[in-house]
């Protein structure tokens, strides 16, 4: 039987490490008897506290995970994006009282960085869970 079922956001852009991290993602939260039952794609990073949102209002979703990868680029955009995301995630766990797991790697990274950390997605599954159980035990 699943523990918790856990809802995925995927950022599209830079989707051969999302794709990676997801994977990894899956893996684990079968290690920790729970389950991925729900994965959103959406464009990028910034766009995820909408699709979020939506998963945190199903009744049958105890977490959600964000997986997606800022890449430093010439501007400072990585920085913008990766800081408004961040903040919106933490709102959203806050007003729906559920978890929601930061797996997003940046900003500030290059390709290469980006790659040395798809465990994000394994380790975004275990902030899930933990907080989850710490939850049940409130």
């Amino acid at each position: 039987m699943v523990e918790y079922k856990i809802g995925a956001v995927v950022a599209e852009f830079n989707y051969d490490i999302t794709h990676m991290m997801l994977e990894l993602a899956k893996e684990e939260a079968k290690i920790r008897d729970s389950e991925i039952t729900k994965v959103v794609t959406v464009p990028g990073v910034f766009d995820m506290p909408l699709a979020i949102k939506k998963l945190l209002e199903k009744e049958d979703i105890d977490a959600v995970i964000t997986l997606g990868a800022v890449i430093e680029g010439a501007t400072g955009h990585d920085q913008i994006v990766a800081q408004h995301a961040s903040r919106k995630i933490a709102d959203l766990s806050l007003d729906y009282e559920k978890p929601v797991a930061l797996g997003i790697s940046g900003p500030g990274m290059t390709r290469l960085d980006a790659h040395k950390r798809i465990d994000y997605g394994k380790k975004a599954v275990e902030a899930a869970i933990k907080m989850c159980k710490r939850l049940d035990e409130i």
